[in-house]
């Protein structure tokens, strides 16, 4: 072989072999990123695992110990006793109706020995249990050889899910019957993640009996054995549902408790972390589907870098080289070099026109942008009024209602005043004028109010020195008619009452309304409904906090809650405009928006903005 074609043959199989070489490390990178994606994947579903038990357990274990109570009722053991006795029945249903409605169950009902339904907390209802035969039912067998029984089955009358408690009633040592509870367990579902990931909660036979994903409800973890799917027939324990298998075939176990799984109709790949967690004492297990979207875009990122950093290097090696070529050829290149040089002169003149010319230019933009950012103030300052007017807007019921009150008296006032005076009951007739005096002065408080709020400010003027109090004050008078009509208690805490932040009064309003406004919105459907503003201060800080009781923020809508048309509210009922203006003004005044969740699971917004002054006055004021 020729020593030329050698070299060369020698030259491509050295590069060959360093392409492998890099390949292989870009792999090894893209999969050390994939791994490292999956194993945070794990440690996020593991803390959700464990709260969706902790949640189950909370509520189950509510009701373990109902059914063993109803033996204590004497009524009950009555009956059992003297199974005809009609009227006995009908105490006892009664009873069980109001612990049914106390403990918020869905049906508490007795069986006797042959499995015969006596009275039952539906006895009332068309389908109602008494009469019906449940001894077929495993939780029922398991009551009468003894043992406290749990089950979760589709009920056979009302085709209603639910999990089931049983326990014997016994005299004197001699069991006469069960006691038999159902609780809904169905509004679990509810609070389940949502989106990509998936979660479902099945029994000891690997029947989904809950699920995040509605067409997973009643599938099999693995098809099911004939001897097990005859028995739940036998017990009709699903009743009609089909309890087909659901569509996952595992890729790569990671250990016992982890493995990697392709699901039928994901999203991207299909690829999903399957995590399992059991609940020993209910023989169920809750499996957890994460999506492995983001750790696959992790490896291709690392993979494409590692590709890339590898790529670079050899490009500086080959630069390296060349630089040392053109070295040694120094010499034989002086005329090139000088030549190259009087081009090098004739790019410079062009490109220092080019430079002049894009400088003239950049001048022209300048002026542009300018008049861009003024044109953008002056469209968030229209945002902003009609943020303002659509407010006016909501509360026009409710400010009419508080003008119509004193327009009324006033009416009502003049005209008794001018029969008193027609008759010389002058004292009577100046008590009246002083009373429309009063009234008087209460409509020019409301109009005074709100011809403040609606009034158009000026964003370009500089900031002052707002006291906070009067601020929040403003803002609580144009939604206090909402306030009281929903029944919201309302407390304020002020540890500086005359502390004062750099800011516009009539904006800081605007937003204040636009808290108060978004917390009532998410109190609708709470129970407790408390409406919390604290302000707090540091040693050139203000922080104004509100805080509801209603469901709270969730983390993966936070990222998102400042964002210009993002809303959760349903259609029709809000623009998603409120807080990102909010968040926008506080800004401009050098402070900061932010949200976090309270203690008691609520939302609680926090505004931080420059203090202004300084005051050693303090005090604590409660509203509520």
């Amino acid at each position: 072989m020729p020593a030329a074609q050698k070299t060369s043959w020698t030259r491509w199989l050295t590069f060959a072999l360093l392409l492998a070489a890099g390949l292989a490390l870009a792999v090894a990178a893209g999969r050390w990123a994939e791994n490292a994606a999956i194993e945070r994947l794990r440690e996020a579903g593991a803390q959700r695992l464990q709260s969706y038990a902790l949640g189950l357990e909370n509520l189950l274990s509510k009701y373990d110990f109902l059914p063993g109570t109803l033996e204590l009722n004497k009524d009950v053991i009555a009956l059992l006793a003297n199974q005809h006795d009609d009227g006995l029945r009908r105490e006892v249903n009664t009873y069980l109706e109001s612990m049914n409605r106390l403990s918020r169950a869905t049906t508490i009902y007795i069986v006797n020995l042959q499995g015969m339904t006596q009275a039952a907390s539906n006895w009332r209802l068309p389908d109602s249990f008494v009469g019906d035969n449940v001894a077929f039912r495993p939780y029922v067998r398991d009551a009468m050889l003894g043992k406290p029984g749990g089950f979760y089955g589709v009920g056979t009358t009302s085709r209603e899910p639910g999990y089931f408690f049983a326990h014997g009633i016994y005299r004197n040592g001699k069991m006469l019957g069960v006691a038999a509870l159902k609780v809904n367990i169905e509004k679990l579902e509810a609070s389940w993640v949502q989106g990509r990931d998936r979660v479902l909660l099945a029994d000891a036979n690997g029947v989904a009996i809950l699920s995040s994903v509605p067409e997973w409800k009643y599938g099999t973890l693995a098809p099911l054995a004939p001897a097990v799917r005859q028995e739940l027939e036998r017990s009709r324990q699903f009743h009609s549902h089909s309890l087909k298998p659901i569509g996952y075939r595992e890729v790569r176990t990671l250990d016992a408790r982890a493995s990697v799984v392709a699901v039928d109709g994901a999203p991207g790949s299909g690829r999903m972390l399957r995590q399992a967690l059991a609940l020993r004492a209910r023989d169920w297990q809750f499996v957890y589907f994460s999506d492995l979207g983001p750790a696959e875009a992790s490896a291709r990122s690392a993979f494409i870098f590692a590709c890339l950093s590898q790529a670079l290097l050899a490009m500086l090696v080959l630069y390296a080289r060349q630089r040392r070529r053109l070295g040694r050829q120094r010499l034989r290149a002086r005329e090139d070099l000088q030549r190259a040089y009087d081009h090098l002169e004739t790019m410079v003149a062009e490109r220092t026109a080019s430079l002049q010319q894009m400088t003239e230019n950049l001048s022209a933009e300048n002026l542009v942008r300018r008049k861009a950012e003024q044109q953008l103030r002056q469209a968030q300052s229209e945002l902003v009024q009609a943020a303002k007017m659509a407010v006016l807007g909501q509360m026009s019921a409710g400010m009419t209602h508080e003008l119509n009150q004193p327009l009324t008296a006033l009416r009502t006032m003049a005209d008794n005043a001018r029969v008193l005076i027609e008759r010389g009951r002058l004292p009577e007739a100046s008590a009246n004028l002083a009373t429309i005096s009063q009234l008087v002065a209460r409509m020019g408080l409301i109009t005074g109010q709100l011809r403040q709020f609606a009034r158009k400010t000026d964003a370009t003027l500089p900031a002052q020195a707002v006291p906070v109090a009067a601020a929040i004050t403003g803002a609580l008078f144009l939604v206090e008619r909402r306030v009281e009509q929903e029944r919201v208690n309302f407390r304020m805490s002020m540890l500086d009452h005359d502390v004062h932040a750099l800011c516009d009064g009539n904006r800081l309003e605007q937003v204040l309304v636009n808290l108060f406004t978004n917390a009532l919105d998410a109190m609708q459907a709470s129970e407790v409904r408390q409406l919390s503003v604290t302000v707090e201060r540091t040693d050139d800080r203000v922080m104004i906090g509100v805080a509801d009781s209603g469901p709270g923020v969730p983390a993966e809508i936070r990222a998102h809650l400042f964002e210009p048309f993002f809303t959760t509210k349903p259609q029709g009922q809000g623009l998603g405009l409120g807080l990102a203006i909010s968040e926008q003004i506080v800004r401009e005044f050098g402070g900061l928006l932010r949200v976090e969740t309270t203690p008691a699971g609520g939302a609680r917004f926090i505004i931080e903005l420059p203090l202004a002054e300084r005051e050693t006055n303090k005090h604590e004021n409660f509203i509520g």
